[in-house]
């Protein structure tokens, strides 16, 4: 297969113009922290701190391991690659100081990935906004050039950071630092700091203009980097944008965040981070419980999370004030209209940041595709762009999709599950398996008339308190996934399903912040030999599917259980290249039988391909797989 990819409403296509339906997985989860200081949990929580110091170079792993896993994602027929990588990795030294020894070796790892046939996209990855901020992403510095003070933040309640949490481990919590005081400020100054903190210089620039530009500089260091590389087909603008407190009433948590444990409002965020203690609202969310579980007293010291010396932006700017030692919110629409207009995240501040970062690496990489996506459902209320860009040609949705409440419960019920496009419970077998593809094509379409890609999804391996582990078989997660890729392939969707983990284990999961999603594991090893071992839920996962298609593709399905696959499209006479449908070894040990409603097809078993050309006596043609 060809690593060149195109642009044609509404399909990626490759140079002979055959529609593709590109299938893979986000290498990895563990790239989200440094490998040296491993960036885990670490016991050493002053080198947590050291964040000038680290070094990413060796993820998503080592060099010398990379054939072993590109290997296996080539056999698994995972042939596209959403490769992660972090502002933090190419500029933790400090602004305009990049990591060239981190650049060498992602140039050397994704030629790596040429040499077996594997396409790339990079993802410029975060989850709300830093590691100091409890996820991933943006260097430390960026934190501490608007003021904040980052050993403050967990104690504060500014931020919930795992690696200082001194309890047992809490689940996913991590999406509550969403409306938290460190992850809301810096997302509110890079999308929208002109307007709502315009008191905000650094280095004689706006904060927004200071940090977009820094941004969009070192992902066009990584592109001017990458540009000689073949599969590399293109650039992702930011994993799950948050619009931080813009479009947010300030005196709730506003409907669709996340709540579990403290729960301020954006307004009791930021007195608590101005060092005024303040009684919020507890939450849990767990299989055995949903709901308020009580309130406390947070910040009971009375920590500034701000560095002495700085100023309190929110309180600088007018947002709260305080009278007789006691804050009071003043301007509680402060983020919610402007100018008599109401406000929108994604018109307002998403669609021209994602344009100006497109016109960006277009200027390094001329064809390159761009990979866009809104905040994650339930934030998104729009697309992000609610009107293309004037060069719409590279553009590709990529928006991400969960079974949320698996997800955040960590356990699978095959008779029910909650609708997250409508915020509805779903019944039965069946319907659960339907809502499944209906969620997929609502979330697809947001952006009609652009190719779609779903960035993510997937699912936790360490469900039911890791119970598999101790069997070693992963009956639920391999049906929950089936229900998943169905409802993809229903779609005729491409994905990428969260994540391969080449350093995942039982214990520490994919090494951030307690998650386990990898669909391997060392842990799982027990034939290293065997290039499939370690592998979680391949029944699921290692299926057909149509590579490139010559015309259209009408219907697609897998039965997991019978292992017949089923293929149907409309030819398109202009294209002479055949048709390619990847056939994978593992759930045909024994080969396969081929049935095609007419034309000639030849099996290369070495690469997995079913090539096919049909005849001219029929504009629709049908290819059916089955074991041997």
């Amino acid at each position: 297969m060809s690593a060149s990819v195109y642009w044609r409403s509404p399909w990626l296509v490759d140079e002979a113009g055959r529609s593709l339906i590109l299938r893979g997985v986000n290498l990895g989860g563990s790239s989200k922290v440094p490998r040296k200081p491993a960036g885990s949990t670490p016991a050493d929580r002053d080198g947590f701190f050291a964040h000038r110091e680290v070094s990413f170079v060796g993820r998503p792993f080592p060099l010398d391991e990379a054939d072993e896993h590109f290997r296996r994602l080539a056999a698994w027929g995972l042939h596209f690659l959403r490769f992660v990588i972090t502002w933090e990795a190419v500029e933790h030294g400090g602004p305009g100081q990049y990591d060239e020894a981190y650049l060498d070796y992602l140039h050397a790892v994704i030629e790596r990935a040429h040499g077996h046939g594997l396409r790339v996209y990079i993802d410029p990855h975060q989850d709300v906004w830093s590691r100091f901020s409890g996820g991933d992403g943006a260097p430390g510095w960026t934190l501490e050039a608007v003021g904040f003070d980052l050993r403050r933040l967990h104690a504060t309640g500014a931020a919930f950071v795992q690696q200082l949490h001194d309890g047992p481990p809490t689940g996913l919590i991590w999406p509550s630092n969403a409306t938290k005081l460190a992850a809301a400020t810096m997302f509110t100054l890079f999308f929208g700091g002109s307007d709502f903190a315009p008191q905000t210089i650094i280095d004689g620039e706006s904060v927004q203009t200071y940090l977009q530009r820094h941004y969009a500089a070192a992902l066009r260091r990584v592109a001017l980097r990458l540009r000689d590389l073949p599969n590399v087909i293109g650039f992702g603008s930011m994993n799950e944008p948050l619009p931080g407190f813009i479009g947010l009433p300030l005196n709730v948590v506003p409907a669709g965040m996340l709540k579990k444990g403290l729960s301020p409002t954006p307004y009791q965020a930021m007195v608590l981070g101005a060092g005024h203690p303040h009684e919020v609202e507890v939450w849990e969310m767990s299989r055995e419980r949903v709901g308020q579980l009580g309130t406390t007293v947070a910040n009971p010291d009375g920590l500034r999370a701000w560095a002495p010396g700085r100023s309190d932006i929110w309180k600088q700017h007018g947002v709260w004030t305080e009278h007789q030692g006691k804050p009071q919110l003043s301007q509680p629409d402060y983020f919610t209209h402007r100018q008599g207009r109401e406000v929108q995240f994604e018109r307002d501040y998403l669609k021209p940041f994602c344009q100006k970062l497109y016109d960006e690496l277009r200027t390094v990489a001329p064809t390159t595709l761009f990979f866009i996506e809104g905040p994650p459902v339930p934030y998104g209320k729009s697309p992000p762009f609610s009107a293309p860009h004037d060069d719409v040609s590279g553009l590709v949705h990529a928006p991400h999709w969960y079974d949320g409440l698996t997800l955040f419960t960590k356990h699978y019920n095959r008779e029910f599950t909650l609708d997250i496009t409508a915020m509805m419970p779903v019944f039965g077998a069946e319907a659960v398996r339907l809502s499944f593809a209906k969620q997929l094509a609502f979330v697809a379409d947001q952006l009609p008339g652009l190719p779609a890609l779903i960035g993510e999804f997937g699912l936790n391996y360490d469900l039911d308190g890791g119970i598999c582990y101790r069997t070693g078989v992963f009956p639920d997660q391999t049906e929950a996934l089936d229900g998943y890729y169905r409802a993809v392939e229903a779609n005729l969707l491409s994905c990428t399903q969260w994540n391969y983990t080449s350093d995942n284990t039982n214990a520490d999961g994919d090494q951030w912040n307690g998650e386990d999603l990898s669909i391997w594991s060392r842990d799982q090893q027990r034939e290293p030999a065997n290039l499939h071992s370690g592998g979680r839920a391949l029944e699921a996962i290692v299926r057909p599917y149509a590579a490139a298609t010559a015309g259209q593709p009408l219907h697609m399905a897998y039965d997991r259980l019978t292992r017949t696959f089923t293929f149907r499209f409309r030819q398109d006479p202009a294209i002479v290249a055949p048709t390619e449908i990847f056939v994978p070894d593992f759930p045909y040990p024994s080969g396969v039988e081929v049935e095609v409603s007419d034309g000639t097809f030849k099996l290369d078993p070495l690469p997995g391909l079913l090539r096919f050309h049909p005849t001219d006596a029929q504009p629709e043609h049908t290819i059916t797989i089955r074991p041997r």
